[in-house]
Parts: structure tokens; sequence; C-alpha cells
């Protein structure tokens, strides 16, 4: 009996510390370049950029065009360190798990001198037995951060193999974006980006997947083949846009931004988010927001315009990321499809690529068989055996908008508008099944460009706007259609004004044509709701919640 009482104490001392079931590793945490000797306190969750900035050690990388001398960082090694206390080292037979939720990207992890795990995955969920390694007072936890740029490019050639991708990006398995996009800077970001813990045996929670009342139909019809969502049974319009992470800085993104940007969406009139797969599989938070808000979530994969290797070790890490976010999010009942990935399969068939890299037609097929692998056979796999009871679609769109199916099979992502210059007029004839990409381009206002730019800088030729607009010929195409459209421009407030108004005739457009299709369209996910930093770009709503004139359009038109 006096062994047990004895037991039950130091248990019961240590779940003190540990809150009952876990604690936060969050506190005394500091970080250094691995070239120096120099340490300087960390945030975390947080990311190297954000603790240089807090640190004075560097500009602020969203202000002027500070994006182009801070390429740097990512070249980087860097080291991180906290030191806890345990009050009593835990019996034999019971297990203290370390906990990491998100280490972004490539990591080697000590515990007390010991090497406890290599990392290559932000996006997955490691967890290891610390019970032998811990001490009562002064453990100290060390994560070196390996240079992702310099891994991708090292894997990239180690591969042997021409992978298409305007970069090496795709073999990380990092936020894409971080590497830029035609809407994103390139921060090649590393750090504690979610939650570290340490637990007492804690117990996997089972998370029985919801029941889903939205099913996809595809099926074939008169037209061609049908896309298109019921909810108990009801064929019902989905009204939505294309999510981005909602900073390029991860954990920046606090319950308030995710809370103001959806009741945004939902006072839009919105009811579905596609979660668009260059970017996260977002916080719990996004998700038990769009729960109780009642948007239904279209879940992409983290993969998005290019092609994968499908090597053992990669696939392994892919299924384990797979299994750690589906078995996440399932609880969810506002996810209603999983997808592959975005526009891989469009790109493989229509972008060119096989020419532009020289690919030759034995290893065109290899590569083919590669992504058949992944995206028809392992991901589907995983979806059908942990949420079976919803869809799994292989990519979007199911046909490029080059190609006539586009208009009469699945979803479609037209860009006939913008980049294939056509008038905003053609957006009442290209009426697809379900609309899952189509915008705009449109200047934030002013009040978020003198966020970072000076009153002296405020021109399209300014370098720091240049630096702020990421499509290669995102000015150009806008003043083309601010003249198509007889739009008079004098300055640059309203260029500013003209590019907005175009973005609202565009939505207007292209909503009235497909919510009056009479049942052929059945869903407009506009691209793009949000940003991930001031930028010009498709969205309606910028980095700092203000709307553009194509929110109000949206909201017109959708309620």
């Amino acid at each position: 009996m006096k062994k047990r009482v004895f037991l039950f104490f130091i248990l019961c001392s240590l779940f003190s510390q540990l809150s009952a079931k876990y604690r936060y590793l969050h506190s005394n945490w500091q970080f250094k370049n691995t070239k120096d000797a120099l340490w300087y306190p960390a945030t975390v969750p947080g990311t190297i950029h954000t603790d240089l900035l807090a640190n004075k050690q560097i500009s602020d990388p969203f202000v002027s065009d500070h994006e182009r001398t801070l390429q740097w960082i990512g070249l980087q090694d860097w080291e991180y360190r906290t030191k806890f206390d345990v009050a009593d080292k835990p019996p034999p037979g019971t297990k203290v798990l370390l906990q990491f939720e998100g280490l972004d990207t490539y990591t080697t992890i000590y515990l007390n001198g010991k090497q406890l795990l290599q990392t290559d995955n932000m996006f997955r969920t490691y967890r290891q037995d610390v019970s032998h390694l811990l001490k009562t007072k002064n453990n100290v936890l060390q994560i070196v951060f390996h240079s992702a740029e310099l891994k991708a490019r090292n894997d990239s050639i180690q591969s042997g193999w021409i992978y298409p991708c305007e970069n090496n990006r795709n073999f990380t398995r990092k936020a894409q974006y971080h590497f830029g996009w035609d809407w994103a800077p390139r921060f090649i970001t590393c750090g504690i980006w979610r939650n570290v813990k340490l637990m007492i045996n804690e117990k996997e929670e089972t998370n029985a997947p919801q029941y889903s009342p939205v099913q996809l139909i595809q099926e074939k019809d008169s037209i061609g083949q049908s896309f298109y969502f019921t909810v108990n049974g009801k064929p019902t319009f989905m009204k939505g846009a294309n999510w981005i992470p909602a900073d390029v800085f991860l954990p920046r993104i606090g319950k308030d931004k995710y809370r103001s940007l959806l009741i945004a969406a939902r006072e839009a009139g919105m009811n579905m988010l596609r979660v668009w797969g260059g970017g996260i599989y977002e916080d719990d938070t996004f998700y038990e927001l769009c729960d109780s808000l009642n948007i239904y979530v279209w879940q992409d994969f983290m993969f998005a315009g290019a092609m994968y290797p499908a090597t053992e070790a990669f696939l392994d890490n892919i299924t384990q990321e797979a299994i750690d976010n589906i078995k996440r999010l399932r609880k969810h009942k506002c996810i209603v499809l999983w997808c592959g990935n975005n526009e891989i399969d469009e790109a493989w068939h229509n972008w060119g690529w096989q020419k532009q890299f020289a690919i030759s037609k034995k290893d065109s097929a290899q590569l083919w068989k590669e992504y058949i692998k992944i995206f028809h056979e392992l991901l589907p796999s995983l979806v059908s055996q942990y949420d079976s009871g919803r869809a799994y679609i292989a990519s979007s769109p199911l046909y490029g908008w080059g190609r006539q199916q586009s208009m009469t099979h699945g979803d479609s992502h037209f860009w006939g508008m913008w980049w294939g210059m056509q008038p905003i007029e053609v957006m009442s004839q290209k009426v697809p099944r379900f609309m899952s990409e189509y915008g705009m381009q449109a200047m934030p206002d002013l009040e978020t460009v003198r966020q970072f730019a000076t009153i002296n800088e405020l021109d399209t030729a300014a370098t720091v706007i240049k630096a702020h607009q990421k499509h290669p010929t995102g000015f150009q195409t806008l003043q083309n259609y601010l003249q198509m459209e007889k739009i008079s421009v004098t300055d640059f407030q309203s260029f500013i004004s003209g590019t907005q108004e175009l973005q609202r005739r565009a939505i207007e457009t292209a909503l009235k044509a497909q919510l009056n299709s009479n049942g052929r369209c059945m869903g407009s996910l506009l691209w793009q709701f949000n940003d991930c930093w001031p930028v010009c770009s498709w969205s309606v709503v910028d980095y700092y919640g203000r709307k553009k004139k194509g929110y109000t359009a949206l909201q017109k038109a959708f309620k």
C-alpha cells in the first residue's frame, strides 16, 4: 500500500508540471547562427525571420524591397535551445514523450547532449520517448535547423532525375509558397512553428471521423461529367474562394486573424473555402471556426505545380504526413473533399514541361508512373483507410483551361481571363461544371501600400512597388485590361481604384453567368480570398484585412 501511495505522489508531482496530460515547452528559448557564438532570445512557436526581426538583426521583411537583401537567411543553419526542469523523474515503466507538432523543416534534435531524432517534414508530428534521458534539473533541449534551400538543391542533384519545377522546392516537405509564388515573396523560413509538448503516456486520440452529410457527385451526363456537392442529398451551389496561408511567417496567424478572415468570408455569403495545395494544412483553429460558421472545406494535400519524386524514402515521408493530417482533421465536419494536388495533372499535359526540361519519352513514362503512384494509389488508399466517408480526387482541375473538356468535365481553373489576356466579357461564355479557380488582380488600398512604401515611391515603375507585384507581367497585364475596359488612370491613386474596379467587373461578370447557368455550373471558388503579405494580387481581402471592391461584388452576388 505504501508503495502505491508513494508512486501516486511522484506521478502527481510530474502531472502537476505537465498540466495533467502535457506541458508546453515554449519558454526560455534562445537562438543563434551555428557559425556564431552570440545567442539571442527566441519566441516559440516562431520562425527565424521573426526572431531576427524582434532582436533588431534585420529590417522588416515586408517593407520596401527588403526581401531581396534577406535571402542569406535561408542559406544558413540555425540553432535553438532551451532549459527546463522536471520535478521528479518518472518511475520505471512510465513513458514521458516529447512531441513536436511543427518543425520547419530539416532538424537534428538533442536532449542533454544525446541525439534524439532528425526531422525532414514541416507537416508531420514527431513524438519521442525521453524517459531515459530526463533529469530533474537543467534539461537542455537543442534543435539545429539545416538550410532547406541547400538541402533541396543537394537532393535534386543527388536524385539524378529531372522533376519539373521552377526551383527545387518539390524535394522538400515544406510549404511550397515559401520558395516564392506569383503572389508570395521568397522567404525560406525555419523554426519551431507549432507547439512543443512534454507528455506523460499520452494516448493517441481515436478521432472517429465525423459523418459528413456532404457528398461529391461526379457522373457522366448529357454535357460531359458533373462535379457538384449535395448536402443531405440536395444539390447545393458552393460559393467561395481559394484560401492561402494568411502570413508568410506562419506563427503570426493567431486566432484573431483566423476569426476576422473567416467571418469576412461568411459575411460575403461564402459556404466553401479551398485550402490550396502550395500552403499548409491549417491550424485546428481554422477548421474549428469553419465548423462553427458552416463553411465547407475543400482540402488539398500539400503538392502544387511540380512533379514529385516517388522514392521509397519520399513515399514513406509523405505517407506519415498524410496519416498525421487526415487523423488530425477528420474530426471536423467542415471537411468535404480531399484533393491530391493543385494543377499537376494539367501541368504535365499542358505546360510543355517535357520540351522545357528536355525529358525523353522513356523518362516521361517513368515520371508519370511516379505521379500515379502518389496521387492515384498512395493518397486515395490513405483517405480510404483513415477517412473513408469523404471523397478524394487526384488533382484540380480535371482538364486545363486550354482544353475544351474544361468546360464540360469536372472542375475547372479558367485563366483565359488574365493569363490568356481574353476580355472580361469572356466570363459570360466560359461556364464550367464547377469553377475552382478564376480571378483578376487588384491593387490593395493606399493605406496598405503606404505600410511598405514611402510617399515618393508611389509609382508602378518604382523598385519597391515592383517588389510587391510577383506576377512577371502583372502591371502590364493590368494596364492592358484597364485599356480594354476604358478605365482612365491618371495617377497612382486612380491606378489603385481602377484595378479594383477591374476586379469588381470581372467577379460580377463571372458570377452572374455561373449562378444563372441553370445547374450547369454548381460551384464558384474565386482565386483568391486572402494574402500572405502586402502585395498586388488576386485577393479580395488584403494582408491587413482591408476589403477590395471585389469583395463587395462577391457579397452582392452570393447573397
